[in-house]
């Protein structure tokens, strides 16, 4: 197979993440617009902890509630992507980076003034190397691999309808992309409400949806900041959301000749359909299902264990791709890097980064246990691959001495 098409079956194998992921993502984000309206009108206000936990419950036990929810916040990112570039994507960003950043302003004030930014800034920016362990390591590498891989897939999208000529250049759009997604500096506020009302951080959906409304339910002025804070949010899952479904949408439209309408709504309709699972995952399916019998788990978590296996195969690919199938020349023309910059950066990508990878992956089938298989498969992956194309590159050359000693 020839490299370039090498490196478009990476990159599809990341827009199958990318739709995988969209299909549960567009469900939990809508859990989000439920919040807004909660916390706008006032629903929440004055409410106890039991109450606002029967609230959620009752929620992840509403499978019509939940598809709602799940419809209109895929519908909004489809239109968003289907109107193309111009009209959709860098005019609603163009919207929503200014209106965020003043929200974020707005949340972060007030975390200053009614939270406990101290806490916070000790727990966001203190490094204590005592703290780090393999599995911290394993889990924040993964992230390294997933972000990275889904942007990839977005960028690649864009710039594939660039030289098309039908879009704006894709590095301004990516960086306004990137100028927005700097509002996860919004931590500091978040943080300080959080220490501020006494709660936990690692509390996972329930951190998010129990008791920080909660906490704005006990807060004055509560549901005004509530509400701008799940605007923030949603904000935030639309930006993703975005990002997720361009690369696929631009696949269609250069293999199929559709058009891009066309493209963002076969996109949406079928990871609706599949987010579908996920939403009967939480109430109707939630057990004795085909997929407890098959795989021991409910559809939700069976779509987000192929998604914590592709991407870090993705993220394997092309690093071993970008390692020996790139030219130096290729390379140092992209970095504009010295010949001993490229020789480093060669061997990371040829060696580093695929162990690194390889042992993410491998942690994440849940039949290994420990270290040292993942350490030792890990080696083992990356060892055969150099050692084939080491292999092959003897194999090619013999074959053309060969051919130059017939002729």
């Amino acid at each position: 197979m020839a490299p370039h098409a090498r490196g478009e079956t990476i990159g599809w194998l990341g827009a199958a993440s990318a739709f995988l992921i969209l299909s549960f993502y567009s469900v939990i984000a809508g859990w989000a617009i439920h919040y807004t309206w909660l916390m706008l009108t006032g629903s929440l206000m004055g409410a106890d902890a039991q109450t606002i936990s029967d609230g959620f419950d009752a929620l992840l036990a509403a499978p019509g509630l939940m598809t709602l929810y799940h419809t209109l916040f895929i519908a909004a990112s489809a239109l968003i992507v289907g109107m193309g570039i111009h009209k959709g994507i860098e005019s609603g960003l163009r919207i929503m980076m200014p209106a965020l950043f003043i929200i974020l302003l707005v949340v972060l004030a007030y975390g200053a003034i009614n939270g406990d930014m101290g806490a916070a800034a000790n727990f966001l920016f203190t490094f204590n190397i005592a703290d780090l362990s393999l599995e911290g390591l394993a889990t924040g590498h993964g992230a390294v691999v997933l972000y990275p891989e889904l942007r990839h897939g977005g960028h690649y999208g864009l710039r594939r309808l660039y030289a098309q000529q039908r879009v704006a250049d894709p590095h301004r759009l990516c960086g306004r992309h990137r100028r927005y997604r700097r509002g996860d500096g919004g931590g500091p506020g978040y943080f300080a409400l959080v220490f501020g009302a006494g709660l936990e951080t690692g509390q996972g959906p329930g951190l998010m949806f129990v008791t920080l409304p909660l906490a704005f339910a006990e807060m004055p002025f509560g549901a005004l900041v509530g509400g701008v804070f799940f605007i923030l949010v949603l904000g935030a899952a639309i930006s993703s959301s975005i990002s997720l479904i361009e690369p696929v949408a631009a696949f269609l439209v250069e293999r199929f000749d559709m058009t891009r309408p066309q493209a963002v709504i076969i996109m949406v309709i079928a990871a609706w359909a599949m987010g579908l699972l996920t939403v009967v995952s939480f109430n109707v399916w939630a057990e004795g299902t085909i997929f407890h019998s098959l795989f021991g788990r409910s559809a939700f978590d069976f779509i987000e264990l192929l998604t914590n296996i592709f991407m870090p195969v993705g993220g394997l690919l092309i690093a071993l791709f970008a390692g020996w199938a790139l030219t130096q020349s290729e390379v140092m023309k992209e970095l504009g890097a010295s010949v001993s910059w490229f020789k480093c950066w060669r061997f990371l990508v040829r060696f580093v980064a695929p162990a690194a990878v390889a042992f993410v992956f491998l942690r994440t089938i849940p039949q290994v246990d420990g270290y040292l298989i993942p350490t030792l498969g890990a080696l083992l992956i990356v060892g055969a691959f150099a050692a084939s194309q080491r292999w092959l590159k003897n194999h090619d050359k013999q074959l053309n001495n060969s051919a130059q000693a017939a002729d």
